[in-house]
């Protein structure tokens, strides 16, 4: 039969042409499916990279998120947050565990006359059922609570102030030279939270030189005068001449229990100040509260003797175990796009000298290209050897002390500080981790 289009049988006889004989294709076998993981039933605070967990420190993290405004603990694993504390306002900056598991921490206060980065002006202790045990205001037109609070080994808190003094006054009084109506200078109080008694106090304004109005009183010649503060001062590498009247910035303070002690990292200066804390307060505003000892910038006191090696710092605070002392160094400044933690080694004497290289020995040192905050963060060792380091803008590492990196924690927020505890640690006892 002719195959044709003629044929009127055409479609037939090819809808009935059997079809070929062929072996079937065989089916591609099913990928096995990728067991899902079971969603956390913890808030995940950040994402975790745990480089070598054999070298990491087996514990929690307690983060200070200025971004969001909250304090919690997180694992190490997960970044799981484990344990929030519920606060009765804003933080701060500063939160930290103390005894009895409390929580001391400086919260934002209401209507304040003035701010700058880091103002708080309420500290509190707050139970770890989030009852407020205790709570103090620093909060008045010329003085304001920021940054750091401490808790000294006799119970008693320390806290940093910010202290103003009208234009005219710091004029007519200490030879300030620059134009801002109020002018804010640093001061430490410490008050004892079962009477609230100021106990003890330190004023920078009472420690101060100048070398541009010889018929002040603090008239001097700053070389010559190291354990003095120039009023005056302004870092070469910062363009802005004025502060708007916050013109030393401390943003930092630790007690050195063995040799009664007070670290204040004073950022504007790029230093860190030791201040006598064995002394009653009226010795404390006389010659006996002169600085201790300084470091970081030689140039803020014109020494020209010693390296600077701070361009902006936060988060001074001492190594346990040794006679060291931590810093975070910023950078941020003269074109340091790298930050660097310092261990640097306090002197058997401290003897500040002028025209002398005070600056402190480095015991041991840690940067990385991708490690710069130039705000905030901090850095404190823990109980295993490694360091744990806080670079603000965007979380921690963890170090070794052969400067491995074994754990980062990338933060969604904006991290003041974060410390480490351990898993048995008894100040986590109170918490259902």
């Amino acid at each position: 039969m002719a195959c044709s289009e003629d044929n009127p049988n055409f479609e037939e006889v090819e809808k009935e042409k059997p079809e070929e004989n062929l072996p079937e294709e065989p089916e591609e076998p099913e990928e096995p499916e990728e067991p899902e993981e079971p969603q956390s039933e913890y808030e995940i605070a950040g994402e975790v990279e745990l480089y070598n967990e054999s070298l990491a420190g087996d514990g929690y993290v307690l983060v200070n998120d200025v971004g969001f405004n909250r304090v919690y603990l997180i694992n190490k694993d997960k970044a799981e947050i484990r344990h929030e504390w519920e606060l009765e306002r804003g933080i701060g900056n500063d939160a930290e565990l103390i005894e009895n598991s409390e929580l001391l921490v400086s919260l934002i206060a209401d209507d304040v006359s003035f701010s700058f980065g880091g103002y708080g002006g309420v500290v509190q202790l707050v139970n770890p059922d989030n009852s407020v045990k205790w709570s103090y205001i620093v909060a008045t037109a010329f003085e304001l609570g920021h940054h750091d609070v401490e808790r000294l080994p006799n119970g008693n808190i320390l806290v940093l102030i910010w202290e103003g003094r009208p234009l005219d006054e710091a004029q007519e009084s200490f030879g300030y030279a620059y134009q801002d109506d109020v002018i804010y200078a640093e001061k430490l109080i410490e008050i004892n939270p079962n009477t609230n008694e100021i106990v003890w106090q330190w004023s920078s304004w009472d420690h101060t030189i100048q070398d541009l109005n010889q018929d002040k009183p603090n008239f001097g010649t700053i070389a010559e005068h190291p354990q003095l503060i120039d009023l005056n001062y302004r870092d070469p590498l910062r363009e802005a001449d004025s502060f708007n009247g916050d013109i030393m910035h401390a943003n930092g303070i630790a007690y050195d229990e063995e040799h009664d002690l007070v670290f204040m990292s004073v950022n504007f200066y790029s230093e860190v100040w030791v201040i006598d804390h064995n002394t009653t307060t009226e010795e404390a505003s006389g010659t006996a509260g002169d600085l201790v000892y300084r470091f970081g910038n030689p140039g803020a006191y014109n020494n020209t003797a010693g390296e600077r090696s701070f361009f902006y710092n936060h988060g001074v605070n001492m190594v346990p175990e040794s006679n060291n002392v931590m810093v975070y160094a910023n950078g941020g400044l003269g074109g340091v796009t790298q930050s660097v933690v310092y261990e640097l080694q306090q002197p058997a004497n401290y003897e500040l000298k002028a025209e002398s290289d005070n600056e402190l020995q480095v015991v041991w040192s840690f940067t990385d290209e991708d490690l710069f905050a130039p705000r905030v963060s901090g850095a404190y060792r823990m109980s295993n050897g490694n360091t744990l380091i806080t670079e603000g803008d965007y979380g921690c590492w963890e170090v070794t002390q052969d400067k491995e990196v074994v754990w980062k924690y990338e933060g969604t927020g904006f991290t003041w500080r974060a410390y480490p505890y351990d898993k048995d640690d008894e100040l986590l006892e109170a918490f259902e981790l």
